[in-house]
C-alpha cells in the first residue's frame, strides 16, 4: 500500500474502505450509519466490510499492545521486502487443518 491512501492510484471502493476505518480508528465517536452508506455507494458489500472492520480491529488491538509492551518495529524497508510475498501467500504462517477433516475430529477424542 503506498504512504497516502488519499491519493495513491487505488479504486474508490478501497479509498472509501480505508476512510471508514481511518474514522472507525482515529474518531470512533463521530461513525455513524452515514459513513457505512457512503462506502455501499461505491459498490463495497457488507461482507467486505465487515471483513475489513476485522482486520483493522485486530491490527489496532496488535497495535496498542505492540506500544504498551515497547515492541521494537523493524523499519519500513523491511516490509517492503515481504509485502509480495504476503500478497500472494497472505499472512497465514502455517496451514490450519480442515475443520470438516475426519483426522480433525479423532485427533481430539
Amino acid at each position: 500500500m503506498y504512504r497516502n491512501w488519499r491519493t495513491a492510484p487505488v479504486d474508490e471502493k478501497l479509498r472509501a474502505m480505508l476512510g471508514f476505518i481511518e474514522k472507525l480508528t482515529l474518531r470512533p465517536d463521530e461513525l455513524g450509519p452515514a459513513d457505512a452508506d457512503a462506502v455501499r455507494a461505491t459498490g463495497v458489500r457488507d461482507e467486505a466490510m465487515v471483513d475489513a472492520i476485522h482486520v483493522a480491529a485486530l491490527f489496532n488491538m496488535i497495535d496498542r499492545m505492540a506500544d504498551s509492551l515497547k515492541f521494537e518495529v523493524p523499519p519500513y524497508e523491511s516490509f517492503l521486502g515481504r509485502a509480495g510475498t504476503m500478497l500472494v501467500e497472505g499472512y497465514l504462517l502455517y496451514d490450519l487443518p480442515d475443520p470438516g477433516d475426519v483426522r480433525v475430529e479423532e485427533e481430539a477424542e
